[in-house]
């Protein structure tokens, strides 16, 4: 017999979806992201798509940043080298769009684990300034290595096929793109019940009382690193395929402190914060677009929305840092609260 909410197994304890109501809602959220391609133009499927791959990134870097503790500033290097690996795949050999995709992960994921060596001895500041190095060493080989990249030209990509069809278009992308970061957040909700994830977390709370537990830092911070920068790689694969252009100014340093702006405004070792963060983050630009067109700036409106839209980026981070450090996630979670006491709240 059941008391309350004890749980009667490890598996059940465990378990992903541990209510009805939890599933029900994930069935809504699911029949919700078939249904929308259908009922929206191509402007709201063009921000669906960016959102989702934003998604699988801030996921990526989340793993590194909040549940291990490791600063990084080198996201958009390792989607950078993912978008190029895609793009050299599907111009020269023409290979399967998710073998593409793989190889993209694999190539940040080898990356991810260079840079990650510095890890063990450095950390906070020191750490954030050596994946900007890494940036920068990426950013010179998308530059001048002219005859695989393209050069400061970049590369344009042919459009990918599945079982013969060509995706050339949002709504044809959106049944890739979306499914496959669902893919990634359930590995990842999924990464964090297992010994790998709480290694993870251990060291983000005390590295040193972690390793007196036996637990091996090196390791489990290389594969954190490897981890966070597959993730980012599959992101940089889907952003080819999506604009079906990769240059070296694509992913430049505000594209990581972009990222970076995900995971704070969202909520630091979330998998809810990673897309709350995502989507927040990814939209703001947009509703920027709208208030600077509302100016009268004329010609001059699209040269006041970049350093405006960096502006905007480091005040969101500085207010939730002081204001809510646990970000969006913490939000919602209160707005749960309240209306799971309401009106019995005091």
């Amino acid at each position: 017999m059941r008391i309350g909410s004890a749980k009667q197994s490890y598996a059940a304890d465990t378990a992903l979806f541990d209510s009805t109501t939890q599933r029900v809602w994930m069935a809504t959220l699911l029949f919700a992201l078939v249904a929308f391609p259908f009922v929206v133009d191509d402007y709201w499927l063009y921000l669906a798509c960016l959102v989702a791959i934003n998604i699988a990134s801030t996921i990526g870097l989340n793993v590194l940043t909040g549940y291990t503790g490791l600063v990084s500033l080198g996201q958009a290097a390792f989607m950078g080298l993912g978008a190029y690996t895609v793009a050299i795949l599907q111009i020269r050999f023409g290979t399967p769009m998710l073998v593409n995709l793989l190889a993209g992960g694999g190539v940040a994921m080898l990356a991810g684990l260079v840079v990650g060596l510095p890890s063990l001895r450095v950390k906070g500041l020191y750490l954030a300034i050596a994946t900007i190095a890494a940036g920068v060493l990426a950013h010179f080989v998308f530059s001048h290595f002219t005859q695989l990249t393209g050069g400061s030209g970049g590369l344009n990509i042919p459009p990918a096929q599945i079982f013969g069809v060509e995706l050339d278009d949002s709504f044809k992308l959106y049944w890739v793109i979306m499914p496959v970061t669902v893919l990634m957040l359930l590995g990842v909700a999924n990464l964090f019940r297992t010994r790998i994830g709480r290694a993870f977390i251990a060291i983000r709370d005390r590295d040193i009382s972690a390793e007196v537990l036996g637990i091996a830092l090196l390791p489990y911070k290389l594969l954190s690193f490897a981890i966070s920068s597959f993730y980012a790689g599959v992101a940089g694969g889907l952003f080819a395929y999506f604009f079906r252009a990769v240059t070296p100014e694509s992913f430049p340093l505000l594209m990581s402190i972009f990222f970076l702006a995900c995971v704070i405004v969202g909520g630091m070792g979330s998998v809810l914060g990673s897309i709350l963060g995502a989507v927040f983050m990814t939209l703001v630009p947009e509703i920027l677009k709208l208030v600077v067109g509302w100016l009268p700036l004329g010609d001059n409106a699209l040269l006041f929305l970049s350093p405006v839209r960096t502006i905007v980026f480091g005040v969101l981070i500085v207010f939730f840092l002081i204001f809510e450090p646990h970000g969006l996630a913490e939000v919602w979670r209160r707005i749960r609260r309240f209306f799971a006491l309401w009106p019995f709240k005091t």
